[in-house]
């Protein structure tokens, strides 16, 4: 391959490369480089970037292979990092003016994870203000008049636009599945617990997970593979053997899966072509697929997260809030005003309804593989006021199952619309290796 055009590798088939010597780390992040600075004017995904940096980086790696030092599973491939991720070595800065210049003393655990396995970091990536609504200045990939979505935009952008193969984001609500969509890449939101936030901006311990951006279910697999663990800052994670993400995602069903099409408590918000194009995606799998209906307990499901998020961000930014809320977006400030008049009662009870409502998914489940539901309302809105409705993604964040957005449609208009698989907690091996067969299945047709 010509390497000016290397940074459109997978990054598996990347990290391979480097490892047999086909190609340098060098070579692959100044790839990157490049593209940043053919497309990111027009984009602008990027918070922070500094190109040496990030050579120095691969210069280190690729002398750690040529020393036969052993090779990680991302040796030598650049990973983007949401800017609420600490790094030791770079600001990080929340997209908020109140953690202007900010530069942390040590690395979040997924960035200490990512040295570990290989990986050049590569820089940080534009956020919302402080990973909420207000948006960042992150353009469309596909069209600069429309949303990226949020509050991942950056990431999302720069996998889309290949300036990066790989790169991280966090989900509260819709934040990773829903920029995915607009930007037409895979989004992974693994189980909740799965990945340790440890280092990460804090919004709510209930549903703060990170998620990974990749241009193939294999490439999410495997970037997510190596974030998982326990680590004693989340009190989350627990010690458990690391699955095999990647092999499952190459791997073929034991049996023909089975899916189930949930329309979910919010059909109501998504777009007619959506409906239609989920309707049609139902007829061509044909006898794989039954739709089921979630019923009462699941219609309550955006109130229970509202009250949830906003009452823990209320208290995790009380410091903002007392020391810097004129400054804050009028977004922002409505949701911690509503999270601060939160009763503890209302609060312990809303909390309580996330296990029932995981239990009443378990006769779904025991019937079906993954449940097939749009990963957005629509393709991405115009205009950059607004990221855009999470709805469709507030349910699984809530009950803290893995979810998938597989870019696999298209709107009228051109833009990406993806298709959200979602599996149970725990569940994630089983709901990449039913992505992979989607793919596969619907490729056929």
């Amino acid at each position: 391959m010509d390497a000016s055009q290397l940074n459109w590798l997978a990054a598996a088939d990347a990290a391979r490369a480097i490892r047999d010597g086909a190609i340098s780390a060098e070579e692959l992040t100044a790839a990157c480089l490049a593209r940043v600075r053919e497309v990111d004017e027009a984009m602008q995904a990027w918070a922070f970037l500094d190109p040496e940096h990030a050579l120095g980086q691969a210069r280190a790696r690729d002398q750690e292979r040529r020393a036969g030092h052993p090779t990680g599973p991302l040796h030598g491939v650049p990973v983007a990092l949401k800017d609420i991720i600490d790094t030791e070595d770079m600001p990080t800065e929340d997209g908020s003016v109140l953690h202007a210049g900010r530069t942390p003393a040590r690395d979040a655990a997924v960035v200490a994870m990512l040295r570990a396995a290989g990986a050049v970091v590569f820089g940080k990536t534009v956020t919302t203000e402080l990973a909420t609504y207000a948006p960042g200045k992150t353009r469309n990939p596909h069209h600069p008049g429309h949303t990226p979505g949020g509050s991942s935009s950056g990431s999302a952008a720069a996998v889309a636009a290949a300036m990066v193969p790989l790169a991280l984001g966090s989900q509260t609500n819709g934040s990773v599945i829903r920029p995915a969509s607009f930007c037409g890449v895979y989004g992974f939101k693994p189980t909740h617990g799965l990945i340790p936030r440890t280092g990460v901006l804090k919004l709510s311990r209930t549903l703060d997970q990170i998620g990974v951006f990749a241009r193939s279910v294999e490439d999410a697999a495997l970037l997510a593979e190596q974030l998982v663990g326990y680590d004693p800052g989340d009190p989350d994670t627990r010690a458990r053997a690391r699955p095999r993400l990647a092999e499952a995602a190459r791997s073929e069903p034991p049996l023909v899966p089975q899916l189930a099409f949930v329309k979910g408590p919010v059909w109501d918000r998504a777009s007619d072509e959506t409906a239609q194009a989920f309707e049609e995606l139902a007829a061509a799998l044909g006898d794989r697929v039954f739709e089921v209906d979630l019923g009462e307990a699941a219609r309550g499901a955006l109130e229970l997260h509202r009250t949830i998020m906003e009452a823990e961000m209320a208290a995790n930014l009380d410091l903002e809030w007392e020391k810097g809320r004129a400054r804050m977006s009028s977004s922002l400030r409505a949701q911690l005003e509503r999270g601060r008049e939160v009763t503890a009662l209302d609060y312990q009870r809303a909390c309580a309804r996330i296990a029932l409502l995981n239990a009443g998914f378990d006769d779904i489940f025991e019937r079906c593989d993954a449940i097939v539901t749009p990963a957005a309302a629509g393709t991405a809105p115009r205009g950059l006021e607004s990221t855009g409705d999470p709805a469709f993604c507030t349910l699984w964040t809530l009950c803290g199952m893995p979810a998938l957005s597989l870019p696999l449609m298209r709107g009228e208009n051109g833009l990406p619309l993806g298709v959200q698989l979602v599996g149970p907690r725990g569940g994630d091996a089983r709901l990449l290796r039913t992505a992979s067969w989607l793919e596969r299945q619907l490729a056929q047709l």
